[in-house]
């Protein structure tokens, strides 16, 4: 790489850190992490695990997003230095060692510059996940299983809280759905993106001829409500239903009938929780996934009357949007962003961050095109 290329380049990185910084307010950030190590510090902090549990998760995200932008500040510092060092002294060692370092700081930022985008209503909260096996019988299931560790494994790779809140399992193998929550902020903004349609292209392994399957699996992915999102629940619009929790193939993994099934009658929207310990907790884990849905509900009500008015009758980005072939030969392809690689197993265990970062990209040129 040419020295004027390499100035170049780093003039433009040091400008998009330069407007992450001012997005992001480093020192309305630092006064807010100040606020929260204050709060932390209370005696009476755990008096209210609720809050607590708020005060220290949100401690921990602004701690870690400084530290992020900080960093990435004084990395950048550096190798402006280094590549200084290699110019003066000719050393083509340090040369690549400052361009190892640049690829580096170049990929950090591109992640840290699609943080900006999430700009929508409920970008900033937290996330409810659920995966659906669709059409592709047993196959679907697994499949369904499959994409939960990918999401899961994403978040450990991030050290994103994660916390499965119900399970229900298929027959032979696999899941016929899961519902977990991604505590951390922006999970949903990030995570909206993966919301559609997922198919999976494989040699079933339940197929005793070895012949190849296709099989699909559904994601949904919703904010998680806040009470400022006055979704009043009048207690005889709910059905709670308490059973046994079990696990696959039926086998009770619980002696008390503590899982909790509520049916919002109006809707007939059904959801469920069984992993919390106790039927209190879960009453109150599945009463957060029904506000949750039911807040999408609104919102959907309100886009189809603005839609209606604009006469807009586009179908939704989300179905259909990722391919993942196994055989016959090995491919993971998203069909919106054209964002593609061969590399299945890496993907399967949870390095999605190109496809989160390409459909957030993606999904703003949309609204912008709209």
């Amino acid at each position: 790489m040419a020295a004027v290329d390499v100035s170049e380049e780093l003039k433009e990185l040091d400008q998009t850190l330069s407007s992450i910084e001012a997005v992001v307010d480093l020192d309305a950030l630092r006064r807010e992490l100040a606020s929260l190590n204050e709060r932390a510090a209370a005696p009476d902090l755990w008096d209210d695990q609720e809050r607590a549990q708020k005060v220290t998760s949100r401690l921990s995200y602004v701690q870690g997003e400084l530290n992020r932008i900080e960093s990435l500040r004084r990395r950048l510092d550096d190798v402006v230095v280094l590549f200084e060092l290699a110019e003066s002294e000719d050393d083509a060692d340090t040369v690549v060692e400052a361009q190892a370092e640049l690829s580096v700081i170049r990929k950090a930022l591109g992640e840290l510059e699609v943080r900006t985008l999430l700009s929508g209503e409920y970008d900033q909260r937290e996330a409810l996940v659920t995966i659906r096996a669709e059409a592709g019988g047993v196959d679907a299931a697994d499949f369904a299983e499959m994409l939960m560790r990918m999401y899961l494994r994403w978040a450990e790779r991030h050290n994103y809280p994660a916390e499965v809140l119900d399970t229900s399992y298929a027959e032979e193998a696999g899941l016929k759905s899961v519902t977990f929550q991604v505590r951390v902020p922006y999970a949903y903004g990030t995570l909206s993106v993966e919301q559609g349609t997922h198919r999976l292209v494989r040699i079933s392994p339940f197929d005793n001829q070895g012949r190849r399957q296709t099989s699909f699996a559904g994601v949904e992915v919703l904010p998680v409500t806040e009470q400022t999102d006055h979704i009043d629940i009048p207690e005889n619009d709910l059905r709670i239903d308490v059973f046994r929790s079990s696990g696959p193939g039926g086998q009770s993994v619980n002696t008390t009938d503590s899982a909790v099934r509520i049916t919002h009658l109006p809707t007939g929207i059904v959801v469920s929780c069984q992993n919390e310990k106790s039927q209190i907790q879960n009453r109150a884990a599945a009463l957060r996934v029904l506000q949750s849905r039911l807040l999408l509900l609104r919102k959907q009500e309100e886009k189809a009357e603005m839609d209606a008015l604009k006469g807009d009758t586009g179908g939704s980005w989300g179905n259909q949007m990722r391919s993942y072939v196994l055989h016959p030969y090995q491919m993971v392809k998203d069909l919106r962003t054209e964002q593609e690689t061969g590399n299945t197993a890496a993907v399967l265990d949870g390095e999605i961050d190109e496809f989160i970062e390409a459909g957030v990209r993606w999904r703003k040129q949309m609204q912008k095109a709209g």
